[in-house]
C-alpha cells in the first residue's frame, strides 16, 4: 500500500534532518589516518643505530625470591636469557660499547648489557655458571664496604645487618673477574644508603644529595659534599683495581639516583659509563647516563618480555600540574597532612608525571617573591619542594618536573627589568635610542617602563639578572632530587620589548639597530629582531639547564610552556618571541597551553580549536611525540555575574582529553590540580587521563 502524502512528507523531512545532523557531525569527526600512515610499534621498527638495552639484576635465589634484595628465581633468569637469545638480543661487553662510540665496529642489533648489582654470592654460585653456558658477558657491581666486611660479621646493608655469607668477598670477585666474561663495576664504596635529606626527615640516596644535619639545621656545603664523594670514588676505584688489576670504567648509581657533581668526580677518575634505573634505551652518545630496566618482583616471562619491549617505546606523558601554594600551611603539621592528601590523590589517579611548583605565588600575579627551597637570593617560604618531590616520586611513582619561572623574579631593584617602548609617550624616541638613558626628559612620563599588562620580568640581556636567576636554578638542583625542569610561560618579549639599555646594546652587537623604532620600521628588520629575541630566550633556558645538570646530572629533562597563538598563527611570534620549531628543537617536551577558554574560543568551537592545535603540531615530523598539551581545569575569566574564576566541569575537561587523543595527541595534562576540593573530580578525570585505568561500564 502506498504511503499517504503527509506521511511521505514527514519521512522526507526526518530523512533531511538526519542528513543535516550527520553533515554537522561530520565536521567534528577526527581525522582518518590510512593504515600506511599510522605509527609503527617500536618493537616492529628497525633497531636504532647506536642504541642498546641494559638490564639491572640483583640477587638470584632458587626459590622464594626475597624482594628486600630484589631477587629473581634462578629458573626465571634462565627463561629470561633464553627469551632474549631467541628474540635476537645479544649480550655485549663494555669494550664493544666503548669501541662503537669511538667509531669502531657498530653494536649488533638488539644489543643488551647485563648487569648485577650489590655483590651477592649468588652471582658466583648461580649466575656465573649460566653466563658460561650462554657465553654471554655481564657486569658485576659490588659495594666496597660490604665486600670488606670480615667473615662472621654482619654486613651493614643500608642500616640493616645481613648475614655475611649472602655477599661475595674480594677473593671471589678476583676469580670472577678472571673468567673472561665479567667486568667489575663500582657501586660506590660506602654510599649505598639513605642520608637525611631535609628537615622533615626524608632519607634520600647519599651519593646524589647534599645531606641535611638536623643538629645544626644546615645542609652539606659543596666543599663537604665534594670531599665526601671524592673520597668514596677514590676508595672503591683503588679496591677494584687492586683485586682485578684493572681500573674500573663503569659507575653504577645506588638506587639509580644520579648526581651531576658525583658524576663529574667519577669522570675525573676515569669512568666512561654510568648506569641508572631510568626507562629507555642506552645511547652511545650519552653513556654517562645510561638507563637500565630494573628486574624487580621476580617477573614472569610474559611480564619480562613486555618490559623489555616497552624500553624501546616512545615515552608519553600524563600530567597533573600542581601548585605547592595549595599544600603549604603556616602549621607544618597541616602542611604534612595536605601533602599526604596530594600524594594519595596522584597515586590514585595513576598518571606518570607531575609538574610541581618550586616557587611561591600566593597573590597569583606571577611575580616570584619567595621560593620553596634554600637559596641565595630570595626568601624561602618553606623548605618544602624537596620533601614534596621525593614523596611524589617514591609514593606516587611519578616523574617530577620542577616548575620554575624564567624571568619573573623579584630580585634587587637595581637589576634592569624588561621595559616596553611607549611609542606615543613624550621622549620615547630619545630614550629608546640611548643605551644609557632610563627616562624621558624631566616633566614628561617615563618613556621606557615595564608593561603593566605583562609579567614583571628581569631583563634576559642583563648579565647580573642572568647570573642570579642561574644561581636560583642551581640552588634548586642542590637541594632536591627531581626528573626535569618546566620553564614557565613568563619567557616572552612583545614587539615593543625589551627596550632596556642592556637589550639595546645586545641588538647592536648582533648587527641590528639599537633603536626600537628602527627595529620596527620595516617587516624584514622586525622579523630579524623577533628571531633574535626568540633564540635569545631559548639560549638562556639552555644556560639554566646546564647549571641544573651540572649539579643534578645529565638525565634532567626539559619542558617549556608555549602560548597557543604562535602555533596557530606563526606570524604572532612577533608578539611573544616564541616559535614552535625552536621549542621542538630545544626541549625534550614542548608544553602548549591548550586552553580554549583562556583564548576566548567561542562556545561550541572548543573541539575544533583543539583539533587545529594538534594538527599544527602534527605537521612537524615527530612533533606529537615531543609535545604535551596542557588543558585548563579552571576558567579564569571574570566579569558581570562571574566575580571569581570557576572550575571547568570535569566531564568537559575529560572530553577535551579524549578529543586530543582522537586527533593523535599522545601526551596531555591539566592545570591546576586542586586536591583539597577534588577538582577536577578524581572519578571523572581518571578514566580520561590515567595511563593504567580501565573503567568498568
Amino acid at each position: 500500500m502506498l504511503l499517504k502524502l503527509p506521511t511521505r512528507i514527514l519521512l522526507a523531512a526526518l530523512l533531511l534532518l538526519l542528513i543535516l545532523a550527520l553533515t554537522a557531525c561530520a565536521k567534528d569527526i577526527p581525522v582518518y589516518t590510512p593504515p600506511s600512515e599510522r605509527p609503527v610499534a617500536a618493537a616492529e621498527q628497525p633497531w636504532k643505530s647506536g642504541h642498546f638495552l641494559a638490564l639491572a639484576y640483583h640477587d638470584v635465589e632458587d626459590e622464594d625470591p626475597d624482594q628486600g634484595f630484589l631477587s629473581v628465581r634462578t629458573d626465571r633468569l634462565v627463561d629470561q636469557l633464553a627469551w632474549l637469545r631467541e628474540n635476537g638480543y645479544q649480550a655485549v661487553t663494555v669494550d664493544q660499547i666503548l669501541a662503537a662510540r669511538q667509531g669502531g665496529a657498530p653494536l649488533p642489533d638488539r644489543a643488551v648489557l647485563l648487569s648485577f648489582d650489590d655483590g651477592y654470592r649468588s652471582f658466583y654460585t648461580r649466575v656465573l655458571p649460566i653466563l658460561k653456558a650462554y657465553r654471554w658477558p655481564a657486569l658485576l657491581a659490588p659495594v666496597g664496604t660490604w665486600m670488606d666486611t670480615p667473615a662472621g660479621k654482619p654486613v651493614d646493608f643500608g642500616g640493616s645487618p645481613e648475614p655475611r655469607n649472602r655477599f661475595l668477598n674480594w677473593d671471589e670477585i678476583r676469580e670472577i673477574s678472571q673468567s673472561g666474561l665479567v667486568e667489575i663495576a663500582a657501586h660506590t664504596d660506602a654510599s649505598h644508603y639513605g642520608a637525611l635529606a631535609n628537615p622533615q626527615g626524608n632519607t634520600e640516596p647519599a651519593a646524589a644529595i647534599r645531606a641535611y644535619d638536623a643538629a645544626t639545621g644546615r645542609y652539606e656545603t659543596d666543599a663537604q659534599f665534594n670531599a665526601r664523594m671524592g673520597a668514596d670514588v677514590a676508595a672503591i676505584s683503588r679496591k677494584i683495581e687492586r683485586v682485578t688489576g684493572k681500573a674500573p670504567r663503569v659507575w653504577v648509581w645506588p638506587y639509580g639516583a644520579e648526581g651531576g657533581t658525583t658524576l663529574r668526580i667519577a669522570g675525573e677518575h676515569g669512568y666512561q659509563l654510568a648506569l641508572t634505573l631510568e626507562d629507555g634505551a642506552g645511547r652511545l652518545d650519552r653513556l654517562m647516563s645510561t638507563p637500565r630496566l630494573l628486574l624487580a618482583s621476580d617477573p614472569a616471562l610474559k611480564s619480562f618480555a613486555n618490559s623489555v619491549v616497552g624500553m624501546e617505546a616512545t615515552p608519553f606523558m600524563r600530567v597533573a600540574h600542581v601548585d605547592l601554594d595549595y599544600v603549604y600551611d603556616p602549621d607544618p603539621a597541616q602542611t604534612d597532612r595536605n601533602l599526604g592528601e596530594l600524594v594519595q590523590r596522584i597515586l590514585d589517579m595513576q598518571i606518570n608525571t607531575v609538574f610541581l611548583q618550586a616557587y611561591s605565588d600566593p597573590t597569583g600575579d606571577g611575580l616570584v617573591r619567595a621560593v620553596y627551597f634554600p637559596n641565595r637570593w630570595l626568601p624561602m617560604r618553606a623548605d618544602l619542594f624537596n620533601r614534596a618531590a621525593w614523596q611524589l616520586h617514591n609514593r606516587a611513582n611519578v616523574m617530577v618536573y620542577a616548575w620554575m619561572p624564567v624571568l619573573a623574579f623579584d630580585l634587587d631593584p637595581a637589576i634592569p627589568r624588561v621595559t616596553r617602548w611607549q611609542p606615543d609617550t613624550p621622549g620615547s624616541q630619545a630614550a629608546a635610542s640611548s643605551a644609557s638613558q632610563r627616562e624621558a626628559p624631566s616633566g614628561s612620563q617615563p618613556a621606557l617602563r615595564p608593561d603593566p599588562d605583562q609579567y614583571q620580568r628581569l631583563s634576559p640581556f642583563d648579565a647580573t639578572a642572568r647570573a642570579r636567576i642561574g644561581d636560583l636554578y642551581e640552588d634548586l638542583a642542590r637541594h632536591a632530587i627531581f626528573d626535569g625542569i618546566l620553564f614557565h610561560d613568563d619567557a616572552v618579549l612583545s614587539d615593543f620589548e625589551d627596550a632596556s639599555p642592556g637589550a639595546l646594546a645586545a641588538y647592536r652587537a648582533a648587527g641590528l639597530p639599537g633603536d626600537i623604532a628602527q627595529l620596527r620600521a620595516d617587516p624584514a628588520t622586525l622579523q630579524r629582531w623577533t628571531r633574535y629575541k626568540s633564540r635569545a630566550l631559548v639560549d638562556f633556558t639552555a644556560e639554566l639547564t646546564a647549571r641544573v645538570r651540572a649539579v643534578r646530572g645529565p638525565q634532567i629533562k626539559t619542558a617549556r610552556n608555549l602560548f597557543a597563538m604562535p602555533i596557530l598563527e606563526p606570524q604572532s611570534e612577533t608578539w611573544f618571541a616564541q616559535n614552535l620549531d625552536d621549542f621542538l628543537g630545544a626541549y625534550d617536551w614542548t608544553a602548549p597551553m591548550a586552553m580554549p577558554l583562556m583564548e576566548n574560543v567561542p562556545k561550541g568551537q572548543e573541539n575544533a580549536w583543539l583539533d587545529k592545535l594538534v594538527d599544527k603540531v602534527a605537521q612537524r615530523p615527530g612533533g606529537l611525540d615531543r609535545t604535551v598539551f596542557e588543558l585548563q581545569a579552571r576558567d579564569w575569566r571574570t566579569g558581570p555575574g562571574r566575580p571569581e574564576p570557576t572550575p571547568v566541569d570535569t566531564a568537559v575537561l575529560a572530553g577535551w582529553m579524549q578529543r586530543l587523543q582522537l586527533r593523535g595527541a599522545r601526551s596531555f595534562g591539566y592545570y591546576p590540580d586542586d586536591f583539597s576540593q577534588d577538582q577536577p573530580r578524581l572519578q571523572g578525570i581518571r578514566p580520561a587521563l590515567s595511563e593504567a585505568w580501565y573503567p568498568i561500564r
